[in-house]
């Protein structure tokens, strides 16, 4: 497991606030975190690669206004990109996270083909200004055929949020990676750092009630949403009903963007 952990002195703003659930008097808590969830098929080596999903998630983010943003395959260079995209927003810094998806053959990080930049996952947030903590890992699970290496990562903070991008062609390494992940890995996760109500989003390759079945991943104390297809969304129960609204993309990639809004007990 990778591990890497950023240090700001201050208070979250908005989110940040909300995650940690510190304050910054005398602004109230907010009501909800909105979370934009992206596959942008934006290595350039893919059939669904069109060259225009970087800019078109930067119109989406610019009129959805989210507090966090969940990025499936993409470049490196993608979140800072994006991650300023979100600091003009909200007119403040943004924390962000990247965690490279290994090539097998190599050893080394699976490569963009329009960038030569290292490819993977990653998300963007309104940036707390008191401690918090990005962790990412590989999966010890993996497709034995496909190259690319499967990976999470977590903002960990009041409230968790994670992303991961499972194995495409084999749902039962699909499947195996879920369940470590929510079984396994969160698990640890909230017996190191402490115990945080969870947000995981991310382009899964299972499907809702067919198969291959996503359900025998998920635990209890988890709601789920998703988009009708391979992308999901689980929350635990400890947050209030979140809403989800599917976001047409243009065609620029193979997904839709879900951006879901999650109440926050205790704060209405």
């Amino acid at each position: 497991m990778a591990a890497r952990r950023s240090l700001v002195l201050g208070a979250w703003l908005l989110v940040a606030a909300a995650l940690l659930g510190g304050s910054v008097a005398p602004a109230p808590l907010p009501r909800a975190v909105r979370l934009l969830q992206l596959n942008l098929c934006a290595s350039g080596q893919a059939a669904c690669y069109t060259g225009k999903s970087i800019d078109e998630a930067a119109k989406v983010i610019r009129d959805t206004r989210p507090d966090v943003v969940t990025l499936n395959e993409i470049c490196e260079g993608d979140i800072a990109t994006l991650g300023a995209v979100l600091a003009g927003v909200h007119g403040e810094p943004v924390a962000t996270g990247f965690e490279a998806a290994p090539d097998r053959p190599s050893g080394g990080p699976t490569i963009c083909g329009r960038n030569g930049q290292p490819y993977g996952i990653g998300l963007v947030a309104r940036r707390p200004a008191a401690p918090f903590e990005t962790v990412g890992g590989v999966y010890p699970v993996q497709d034995p055929v496909d190259p690319e290496e499967r990976v999470w990562l977590c903002l960990l903070a009041s409230v968790d949020v994670c992303t991961t991008h499972l194995a495409g062609f084999d749902a039962t390494a699909a499947l195996h990676q879920c369940q470590h992940l929510l079984g396994v890995t969160l698990p640890a996760l909230h017996r190191r750092a402490g115990y945080h109500p969870t947000i995981v989003a991310g382009d899964l390759n299972l499907r809702y009630g067919a198969p291959p079945d996503l359900r025998p991943c998920i635990p209890p104390g988890y709601r789920w949403l998703g988009d009708g297809g391979l992308q999901h969304v689980l929350a635990t129960t400890d947050l209030a009903v979140p809403t989800m609204r599917a976001i047409d993309l243009a065609r620029t990639t193979d997904h839709p963007g879900l951006l879901v809004t999650v109440g926050l007990t205790g704060t209405t």
